[in-house]
């Protein structure tokens, strides 16, 4: 799934308590591939590496630097998430449910990546095991997600406009 998509699902799903919680929830959607991806972008963009051909669709994936890909395993391992994601709530001492957007940010993957591009390794490190999945890429992934999404957004805000409305018209004794 593309990263912007991984932050609106997050923030959907995790985010709903207030901005602070919105945005927390957006960057742990996008952290996965942020941490994996985002550097090799970021070599590119300040001319300290060339990278693959992107033109004609995802490149091969040997084009791409080899630690992107430990990166991927690592940020992409639901075992990986389920040691840190404890590991905060014993520093806390209660869960942080706005990191739950990066084990969604997997899940949404694992059937959005096939073989061609980076599956998703989801029981790394124990197992290499991937599913095949569909490419989000696709005009059949892809319009179907920005379609979802607008809707669930859409039904978001005018549902919280409408629970405000109500709260702000029982403060004020007036009836809806």
């Amino acid at each position: 799934m593309d990263i912007l998509s991984h932050g609106l699902y997050g923030s959907i799903a995790f985010g709903r308590r207030n901005r602070k919680s919105f945005w927390l929830a957006f960057f742990f959607g996008i952290a996965p591939d942020l941490f994996s991806f985002g550097i090799f972008f970021a070599e590119r963009i300040l001319g300290f590496a060339s990278g693959p051909d992107w033109k004609n669709g995802p490149p091969d994936p040997n084009t791409i630097s080899s630690y992107v890909a430990s990166l991927y395993n690592i940020t992409h391992s639901l075992i990986i998430f389920a040691i840190v994601f404890g590991f905060v709530w014993l520093l806390r001492k209660k869960p942080l449910w706005e990191f739950l957007a990066w084990p969604l940010h997997i899940l949404v993957d694992i059937p959005t990546h096939s073989s061609q591009f980076f599956p998703t390794p989801f029981l790394w490190p124990v197992s290499d095991f991937y599913i095949e999945g569909r490419s989000w890429g696709t005009p059949e992934i892809f319009i179907p997600n920005v379609i979802f999404l607008v809707a669930i957004y859409f039904w978001y805000f005018i549902i919280r406009k409408k629970r405000l409305a109500k709260r702000t018209a029982s403060l004020h004794g007036e009836k809806k």
